[in-house]
């Protein structure tokens, strides 16, 4: 049995400030193959201040010219949904899982009793919410955007003060990602580094990076999803439609499928084309007692024969019987010896 990544469908902004949006996607990311729907847990205030000097603005990128307060007011999923949600996706089979942002999401999360928390690319440097979130003793699941070997190491040894149950994401923290910065065999490495599982925290535009991510060993994918990206909201741009994410988990399941085992030999499928190999034929016929030679005898398709590496040996032996053309030189023609 192959073992079977973790795809994560995040939603994040893409509710678009309706409730009942909300329920769609957590009903459509379970249809399209997802394993989990993802929140985030913040406020505005909990997140940042209202203010309005030029630290507070955004000069690039899919969210330049906005004010980050004004920003995460748009984009947050506000807390009195959040229950109703979670029960949504308990209903119909699909995990929930939520990033909080500061202690008091924590706890907000806690009461609602989730199994498990996502710590963002931005708040891998904040060492007191990891040290948080992990006294809580429930798995973490943690991207590293921007992060050097360094800062991750920080917050891996912070969460490994009270366990050991950590997964870290590859991630590039850019909206939408290229491919040219994805650097995936970073994934690979951090897997060495840190003796944990890894995945991909997705943000380019379609499936590739996903997809190639699992050939190379994720164990998570992370991926954001809307209904349509033409319902504009802060992360729509960037985001998989349901048809899309169906695709990628798709694909993901054939590659898993194809990754296999380690495995030697035949397979089932291939035990009917050992045949099709090549072995020693007769290609003319051949009296008892005359010489084995170059002339007829011939390494040929099919494999009904000896195999070719006995060409050798048997050159130069006498046949102990008539030999008709086309037929396999085997033991009881050249002899045991």
């Amino acid at each position: 049995m192959y073992k079977k990544t973790y795809i994560i469908a995040e939603m994040s902004a893409n509710h678009a400030g309706s409730f009942e949006r909300a329920k769609e996607i957590i009903h459509a990311a379970k249809e399209s193959g997802a394993d989990c729907i993802k929140i985030q847990t913040y406020t505005p205030d909990t997140l940042t201040i209202d203010c309005d000097n030029k630290y507070f603005h955004i000069d690039n990128g899919t969210w330049e010219g906005e004010n980050l307060y004004h920003l995460y007011e748009k984009a947050y999923t506000p807390w009195d949904w959040q229950a109703d949600l979670k029960a949504e996706a308990d209903k119909i089979g699909i995990d929930f899982l939520s990033t909080p942002f500061d202690k008091t999401s924590v706890d907000f999360l806690e009461d609602l009793h989730v199994t498990a928390y996502k710590i963002a690319s931005f708040e891998l440097v904040d060492i007191p919410l990891i040290d948080y979130v992990a006294s809580k003793n429930k798995p973490i699941i943690m991207s590293t955007g921007m992060g050097s070997l360094e800062e991750i190491q920080e917050a891996v040894d912070t969460v490994r003060k009270y366990h050991d149950q950590i997964v870290l994401l590859k991630c590039s923290s850019a909206y939408p990602a290229i491919s040219d910065e994805m650097n995936l065999l970073t994934m690979v490495d951090m897997k060495e580094q840190f003796d944990c599982p890894v995945g991909l925290s997705d943000h380019s535009m379609g499936s590739l990076g996903a997809v190639a991510a699992v050939a190379m060993g994720a164990n998570v994918i992370e991926k954001h999803f809307c209904l349509s990206r033409d319902i504009e909201n802060p992360d729509s741009s960037f985001s998989m439609e349901p048809q899309e994410f169906a695709d990628m988990v798709r694909d993901i399941r054939m590659v898993e499928k194809a990754k296999g085992k380690v495995f030697y030999g035949p397979t089932e499928q291939e035990k009917g084309s050992v045949v099709f190999r090549k072995s020693l034929f007769a290609v003319k016929d051949i009296k008892s007692g005359e010489l084995l030679t170059e002339e007829n005898v011939r390494v040929i398709r099919p494999g009904y024969g000896m195999k070719p590496k006995y060409l050798g040996e048997v050159l130069g032996k006498k046949a102990l019987c008539d030999v008709s053309r086309g037929t396999p030189i085997s033991r009881e023609i050249v002899g045991e010896n």
